[in-house]
């Protein structure tokens, strides 16, 4: 891996190299298939950990968290064991509040979990189910850009260097057989990597001429005046990629598998509730995050925002397989090992309980 890569790795999206590595047993929930730890808390009954700590980002791909939260359908499944949430804005705080054991249990993005795996020498943490797909796109100023060769050129924002649509821009670019320079962001398109709580603010002072950002940003730009030139899931098979999956730290999963299985309940009812009442759940969210930040989003922002998004249990192994190779092509990453960075036994198991079909891991789950 070149220099440049490395500085980038750990500029941009490294995370956790700096931390003392966990000594953490390799072994996964799905390693001791015979014997059946599992345990669902009756009303009151606490399950083996007084408390299980929760991160997610106030954030729509993050409304199965917040939904579960808002409705306390996670609570429900956990009995007497207490759910303590805390919200994050980056992944890589995130990921190191799970390696620092701020954090037992988090709902993040495909790049950070990437990252926080490989960083640790795939000791820190497992994916252990998905949340969303898709709610990513490319929204530009009309009155500049009239189509996609137009972006040539321009300044378009991503949320932050090395993040999970940082990368999906730069391998379109790339694709359109245009340069530019990872670190800098500099060449035949300038990418200007943005907080998603100023890029509405960027994008009306003219600074930048669109955006390569997640719900409900994009949907807040639009509501500005932009529009949607390109969504990302027009780039995936099935239209389906993971923008979203649940991540546990190796540790509380061996120590506690009753309630890591409990809040993976929890997460699947709470998926089945939102697709089956959409209006009432995007109300929820929407409370949630008003509760959060002290406001709610309007209509003209929400509605848009949340028929983008697709709430699934299953993980998408295989997208974010292709998320990391395009990672290591833009010199964002050095090829990571990402055998193991699967334990899907335990969400499996919840759904056959539930009658739902198993999901796969692509080859990338525990031996």
């Amino acid at each position: 891996m070149p220099a440049k890569g490395s500085t980038l790795l750990r500029r941009g999206i490294a995370v956790a190299a700096a931390l003392p590595l966990l000594t953490l047993a390799a072994c996964g929930y799905g390693s001791d298939k015979d014997e059946d730890t599992s345990k669902v808390a009756a009303e009151g009954e606490k399950l083996s950990a007084d408390t299980v700590r929760i991160g997610y980002f106030p954030n729509l791909t993050h409304a199965t968290a917040l939904v579960g939260d808002q409705e306390g359908l996670l609570q429900k499944e956990l009995g007497g064991t207490k759910a303590s949430y805390s919200q994050f804005n980056a992944g890589p705080s995130e990921i190191e509040a799970l390696n620092s054991g701020s954090i037992d249990i988090g709902w993040i993005g495909p790049s950070p979990a990437i990252n926080g795996y490989s960083t640790t020498d795939g000791k820190g943490l497992r994916i252990i189910g998905g949340s969303a797909s898709g709610g990513v796109k490319l929204v530009v100023n009309p009155d500049r850009i009239k189509s996609t060769k137009d972006i040539k050129g321009k300044k378009i924002a991503t949320p932050q260097l090395g993040n999970t649509q940082d990368v999906a821009f730069l391998n379109w670019i790339a694709e359109q057989g245009w340069k530019v320079d990872a670190q800098s962001g500099k060449g035949d398109v300038s990418v200007v990597r943005t907080d998603n709580k100023i890029t509405p603010d960027a994008y009306k002072s003219g600074s930048i001429d669109g955006a390569w950002v997640p719900e409900p940003t994009a949907s807040k730009l639009v509501a500005e005046g932009a529009k949607v030139l390109l969504d990302e899931a027009d780039l995936w098979p099935d239209k389906k990629f993971v923008i979203t999956n649940i991540i546990v730290s190796q540790k509380f999963l061996k120590e506690h598998p009753d309630v890591v299985e409990a809040v993976l309940r929890g997460s699947v009812k709470t998926n089945k509730w939102i697709n089956a009442n959409p209006d009432e759940a995007k109300a929820a969210a929407n409370t949630k995050l008003k509760a959060l930040s002290g406001k709610e989003l309007p209509a003209e922002v929400i509605d848009p925002a949340w028929k983008s998004i697709q709430f699934t249990d299953d993980p998408l192994a295989s997208t974010l397989n292709a998320e990391a190779e395009h990672a290591v092509k833009a010199g964002l990453l050095e090829k990571p090992k990402l055998d193991g960075i699967y334990d899907l036994a335990p969400l499996n198991k919840v759904l056959k309980a539930e009658g739902a079909s198993a999901v796969d891991d692509a080859g990338l789950g525990v031996k």
